[in-house]
């Protein structure tokens, strides 16, 4: 049960006066969506758990893919960064250099001598940058200018992307290493990790039979929105292999005092994050409750679906991995629905009741953004997760 408010108020202060010894909250998302949240949220405590999705099939990541064959780093990169310490102590050049992205008005040959340069450590940022996280980047950049094609596109690449590449392949082409290695040098506030290492592509069919390969061609940003609803969602493999959760992935999920699906691209990132054989059995192993936050504002990937059968597809995806797991425990993996009534509609008397026959606990809280009512006060929302940790 959420705390009274009282009880709430000073465990928030608790938090943030130690947000060292602060609760795991884990989240299952992808892209940027829960960027600013983190930023947040490492006020509060520095063991949230963050799983995010390694499918990323379009712009730099997709150039990375095709010239590797090797999943997707934007979206780890990304959250890193977020929720790194900000302070001189957590290194914020690396922070500046892992944001920074090549022109678009360069041609290939200058491009890659900008990164040469900044490999040799003739560039500013990197320059910028104390030992022995200086070499540790030139190192990687090596790496990646030694095994990048010839033809490799450069333009708005992004040179953390280019570095986590390097460390990638330097490292047995295993993401878990380089992503321990830069948390501990840039002190990142929690835990992030790709769910899985392996390579695949999402594939959705739609009720019309139409079937999309790759997470860009389905969210609605980079093409046209489908427009119609989303009938299934799978991993497209090369024949032959599997997608499983890795047993350090596991271990996050066992020890999470909260799980969390957060707002976001709902099958390109929220589902998405299901697919790996064994996350479903991992969400059901752990007793700690799980709560959903359903999106305010328009997700295309969401056409035609209420809060309900979002919440049942939600519940089919950790299912169909659970196996038997679920049985005797009235079928539902959701314990909580978090969110603000007042910026979101489908919520009545049907599905109030719909909800208590389920189980499942509506919390339903001021959440506002009073500047953007289709996005959630990223404070509140915040501490109104730590309220239910």
């Amino acid at each position: 049960m959420p705390l009274s408010a009282d009880h709430t108020t000073a465990r928030l202060a608790e938090y943030q006066a130690n947000p060292e010894t602060g609760p795991k909250l884990l989240f299952f998302s992808g892209g940027t969506a829960l960027n600013g949240f983190s930023q947040i949220l490492k006020r509060y405590t520095h063991n949230s758990i963050h799983l995010v999705t390694p499918y990323d099939s379009g712009g730099s990541s997709a150039v990375l893919r095709k010239a590797f064959d090797m999943p997707a780093v934007g979206d780890l990169r990304s959250r890193m960064m977020a929720l790194a310490d900000a302070s001189l102590a957590g290194h914020p050049e690396v922070t500046e250099l892992f944001a920074y992205r090549l022109p678009t008005d360069e041609s290939q040959s200058v491009l890659r001598a900008r990164v040469e340069a900044m490999q040799q450590r003739n560039d500013r940022r990197v320059q910028s940058i104390p030992e022995p996280v200086q070499s540790i980047i030139c190192d990687f950049l090596n790496y990646f200018l030694e095994s990048a094609p010839k033809d490799f596109h450069f333009r708005r690449a992004s040179i953390g992307n280019l570095i986590l590449a390097g460390g990638y392949l330097s490292h047995n082409r295993s993401l878990d290493p380089i992503a321990l290695l830069f948390s501990r040098l840039v002190h990142v506030r929690g835990q992030v990790r790709t769910v899985t290492d392996e390579c695949g592509e999402l594939k959705v069919t739609t009720e019309s039979g139409r079937e999309i390969i790759g997470q860009h061609r389905m969210t609605g940003k980079e093409s046209q929105p489908l427009n119609e609803r989303i009938a299934s969602l799978d991993l497209h493999l090369p024949q032959g292999s599997e997608s499983h959760l890795a047993d350090q992935e596991r271990g996050w999920i066992n020890s999470a005092d909260l799980l969390v699906f957060p707002p976001g691209s709902f099958y390109s990132s929220i589902l998405a994050n299901l697919l790996p054989k064994g996350v479903g059995k991992a969400i059901m192993d752990n007793p700690a409750r799980k709560v959903y936050v359903p999106n305010l504002g328009n997700d295309p990937e969401q056409f035609g679906m209420t809060l309900q059968e979002q919440i049942e597809q939600l519940e089919r995806f950790v299912a169909r991995d659970a196996g038997g797991v679920l049985q005797g425990r009235a079928e539902r993996c959701i314990d909580i629905l978090l969110t603000d009534s007042t910026l979101l509609s489908g919520i009545d008397a049907e599905f109030l009741n719909w909800l208590d026959k389920r189980g499942i606990q509506l919390v339903d809280v001021d959440l506002a953004n009073t500047e953007h009512t289709d996005r959630y006060d990223e404070t509140k929302l915040a501490e109104a997760l730590l309220s239910l940790a």
